[in-house]
């Protein structure tokens, strides 16, 4: 038993089982950012999906979640989506949400209109929808709300209510230790009592061929027909019985599905047979499903525990996804007397193709398997890291113990060899006696060998992928290399193929499709199929065992097909990027199963594809903008009207345009793509995310468009929305306004300042002229004071001369002996001294020079006599007295005796000089 255990163990730890399932998608607590207990699912006529949660109500857009809060801070229970208006349902409240027009839900209480009905201290468990009504369950009571009337109709239960079902618009809910009750002419009637219902729970009723069918928690499914109620005769009863199921819906094909508490869904069809089991090891979030719903695309969400999850039920493509990791990255399947081969990083695996049996390990091939390969369904070899295997019943026997079996080829004409690629070159396998071995190596070539093909009986083409294709000569016994020789034509290429396809041999890399032609010894482009290859970007092409030749890209893995009439080829596309089929590149495998159903090895399990699914498959996708965002420098946002034209400030900060398709497909890629008309005409580079965000526009009208790609088809629509950016505040029509008031405010400001400037100017050249004239005057004044003063000197001084000469004639003539003649002309020269002609000359010459001296000195002292006046004006002239005496016809001491008179007369004093005082004035 010490041994027998831990083999054991180890054989049950080594099993993964083989069910192929259909796609999830798992939303966890922090992917939709709400608690983790989800209650009950709806969806809306744009396919958004809306969930119950302890948070509040959740809403998901294919893209990202929201959540808003319950109205009254509970747990939300339930949640139903009738013309578009969503019903929700918590503690003590019920109402209903409306998107405004900024695409964001506000709620409205209905318990208002209850009027003196109470829901007091219970909760809504249940909506549905029934004769137009909307019905609200609790624990204890039926609310009947018609939207129309606004008004209500209850029914009340003593005890508590469980569950209410609608079933061809016929009314039926399950009271605890009563039964089951339906209306019936607007009061309810007991329908069905049997102990079964008594002292279970029925958790779901359905109507299945023309019977009522009900599923309870813990004894499985019943008919209710012809007024008895009878155990279902089912395979799936046996397994439901020893379930806890919480919750339940019948799918739109007539099939169920079955939610449990610890033991995750389960799929039952309508022949109530199981069709699969899906739990946290199988991929689920959680095993305890608290409810179920069905969107129109026939995807079955799941709100559990812990998360909600999304099951692609009608997928045309199904997952083996290895979730213990036991069975590793898969690099080649194939099927094989009805029994699907799997080798994986960690050895090979196997089971019946046709039944969903757990996988078990082949033992002695731990280890990378690289190839699986059969001679015409003969025998089946295994192409592995530590050598080479042949695969019999489930075991395996090493034929070759030469480490990095890449491949295997047959010889042509040579039924009992086969052609190997390995690490170190090219090996020759024999049959004798049904016993396979390792007959010799190719000798004089050692280049790593995976990819090769056998062009004749003689002459091998080896690809490899660093050093190019080389063409290899063989001797007739097929033992040495005569000639090796590179195909210079080619170029290298990482991830290239050599591949036989339609009886010629291909190679494909990034430069196109080259096929090779055996008249020339060399490689040709085929435009045909390199114009499929590089439009679709192809990393890697694969040929299967149906001669179907595929391309496998960053977007897709696409088939060629040769056209029935025209027999030329054609691509289709299946639509499984690269980052969800999450195959390893380079090692890119697919195997034909059967009809149009393939298998495709990923890196932890592999897919299931069904062309016909895949080809009849078509649907109309719609692009919905959910909401225009403004966002400023302060992060502070503001929701714009979805309906109107937005208009907002310059410079307000980041626009934020949010939109989605809802799409809900596990392996469906959606791409998005924007034009913002007024800034480009061209759109945008296809991308992942669904919001655009634009910083700083320009001022201006603008008008964005969003489509979207869902796998290779354009969205049926294009949203637009239109909004301007005002012109900044500085350029507004007021603005523009006070720039023209201030332009003229500034024109007419420099207008006056260049006026008062030139008047300015004008007054200080007219001040400066006036000077000038002025200082022409004055130098003319001066000239002619100059000229006065001259001419007053002149005068001044020839009245001396004259005085001074008559006195010496005066003086001569005195001296005369003739006493008569002298005495005549005395009289004559005394009379000309007397004479006032020269004063009144002298005193015109002296005013022209001074002209309110004598006026001035007069005022001042009135009482100076005529002669005073006449020795003033002498003195003002600074003459000496020498000088004054010849003009006053005195002599030089009388002229000092008269200087000292008219001092008295000025009152002076004897300090104070007669000159100066006179100059004063």
């Amino acid at each position: 038993m010490k041994i027998i255990l831990p083999i054991f163990m180890l054989f049950v730890g080594l099993m993964s089982h083989g069910q192929e399932l259909p796609p999830i998608e798992t939303f966890t607590t922090s992917d939709y950012g709400a608690e983790n207990q989800n209650w009950m699912i709806s969806q809306d006529s744009r396919n958004f999906i809306y969930v119950a949660n302890n948070s509040g109500l959740l809403e998901f857009n294919g893209y990202e979640w929201k959540t808003y809060p319950s109205p009254n801070n509970t747990i939300l229970r339930a949640v139903k989506i009738i013309d578009d208006v969503i019903y929700t349902g918590a503690y003590e409240e019920f109402g209903y949400w409306e998107h405004n027009e900024f695409g964001q839900l506000n709620y409205r209480s209905l318990i208002p209109k209850l009027d003196d009905e109470v829901l007091y201290d219970d909760q809504i468990w249940n909506i549905i929808e029934y004769d137009n009504r909307v019905v609200f369950q609790s624990g204890h009571r039926l609310f009947f709300y018609d939207n129309s009337t606004e008004s209500f109709r209850s029914i009340t239960s003593e005890n508590i209510i469980y569950k209410v079902f609608n079933i061809n618009n016929k009314l039926y809910y399950h009271v605890a230790n009563e039964g089951i009750y339906i209306l019936e002419q607007g009061k309810p009637k007991l329908l069905i009592d049997d102990d079964i219902i008594l002292e279970d729970r029925v958790i779901n009723m359905f109507s299945n061929k023309g019977s009522v069918v009900l599923l309870t928690r813990h004894s499985g499914l019943f008919q209710f027909k012809e007024n008895k109620l009878q155990q279902w005769d089912v395979p799936s009863n046996p397994r439901l019985r020893s379930l806890n199921i919480f919750s339940s819906i019948q799918l739109k094909d007539g099939s169920l599905a079955i939610g449990t508490i610890s033991n995750g869904l389960i799929k039952i069809t309508e022949n109530g047979e199981i069709e699969y089991e899906i739990n946290q090891t199988k991929g689920l979030a959680n095993n305890t499903v608290l409810s179920l719903f069905e969107d129109r695309d026939k995807n079955v969400w799941l709100g559990l525990d812990n998360g909600i999850n999304c099951v692609n039920v009608n997928s045309p493509i199904k997952t083996f996804i290895d979730y213990n990791g036991v069975i590793g990255t898969v690099y080649t399947t194939l099927i094989f007397n009805n029994i699907l081969y799997v080798g994986t990083n960690q050895g090979l695996f196997y089971r019946p193709l046709k039944a969903d049996e757990d996988f078990k390990f082949i033992n002695g091939t731990a280890g990378q398997v690289w190839s699986l390969f059969s001679d015409n369904d003969r025998t089946l070899f295994c192409g592995h890291h530590l050598g080479t295997f042949l695969i019999q019943g489930g075991v395996a026997k090493k034929i070759s113990p030469i480490l990095g079996a890449w491949n295997f080829r047959t010889v042509p004409n040579h039924n009992n060899l086969l052609l190997q690629g390995n690490y170190d070159g090219l090996y020759i396998l024999e049959k004798n006696k049904d016993v396979w071995r390792v007959r010799n190596k190719i000798e004089a070539f050692k280049n790593s060998s995976r990819f090769f093909e056998i062009n004749d009986l003689n002459q091998i083409l080896v690809n490899h992928e660093y050093k190019g294709v080389y063409k290899i000569q063989l001797d007739s016994t097929l033992r040495h290399v005569t000639d090796a020789k590179r195909q210079s034509e080619l170029e290298l290429g990482k991830n290239s193929s050599l591949i036989t396809y339609k009886d010629n041999i291909w190679y494909a890399s990034g430069d196109g499709v080259f096929k090779y032609l055996k008249s020339k010894e060399e490689f040709v482009k085929d435009s045909i199929l390199t114009k499929m290859v590089l439009s679709h970007k192809a990393v890697k092409v694969v040929v299967d065992q149906t001669d179907k030749l595929w391309l496998f890209s960053q977007d897709n893995i696409s088939f060629i097909e040769n056209d029935n009439l025209t027999n030329l080829p054609e691509l289709h596309n299946v639509a499984i990027p690269s980052n969800l089929r999450k195959g390893v590149q380079g090692f890119e495998n697919i195997q034909h199963i059967n009809k149009r159903r393939y298998i495709l090895g990923t890196s932890n399990g592999y897919l299931t594809i069904n062309l016909s699914e895949v080809e009849n498959k078509s649907s109309a996708y719609t692009i919905y903008l959910n909401a225009v965002k403004l966002k400023d420098l302060n992060n502070d946002t503001r929701f714009l009207h979805l309906g109107e034209m937005g208009d907002f400030k310059y410079k307000y900060g980041t626009i934020i345009f949010s939109s989605s398709v809802p799409e809900y497909s596990r392996f469906t890629d959606v791409n998005y793509q924007y034009k913002l008309n007024g800034q480009t005409d061209r759109w945008s580079t296809w991308q992942k995310s669904p919001t655009m965000q634009f910083e700083n526009l320009p001022y201006g009208d603008y008008s964005i468009d969003i489509r979207a790609k869902i796998e290779n088809q354009l969205s049926d629509n294009v949203v637009n929305y239109q909004f301007t950016i005002n012109r900044p505040w500085y350029i507004s029509n007021l603005a523009i306004l006070l720039y023209l008031l201030l332009l003229l405010g500034i024109g007419f400001l420099i207008h006056r300042a260049y006026k008062f400037y030139y008047e300015r100017i004008l007054r200080h050249e007219q001040i400066k002229n006036e000077r000038q004239i002025i200082q022409v005057k004055n130098d003319k004044l001066s000239q002619d004071i100059d000229s006065k003063n001259r001419e007053l000197a002149t005068s001044t001084m020839s009245i001396v001369k004259k005085n001074e000469l008559l006195r010496k004639i005066k003086k001569e003539l005195k001296t005369s002996t003739d006493k008569k003649g002298v005495k005549s002309a005395i009289d004559l020269i005394d009379a000309n001294l007397k004479n006032n002609k020269d004063w009144r000359f002298f005193k015109q010459a002296f005013n022209n020079v001074d002209k309110d001296f004598l006026d001035k000195i007069k005022t001042e002292h009135p009482d100076l006599t005529p002669n005073d006046l006449k020795f003033c004006a002498y003195l003002r002239l600074n003459l000496s007295s020498k000088e004054i005496a010849p003009l006053l016809n005195i002599s030089t001491k009388s002229v000092e005796t008269k200087r000292y008179r008219l001092r008295k007369r000025l009152n002076l004093s004897h300090d104070e000089s007669l000159v100066n005082y006179i100059l004063k004035f």
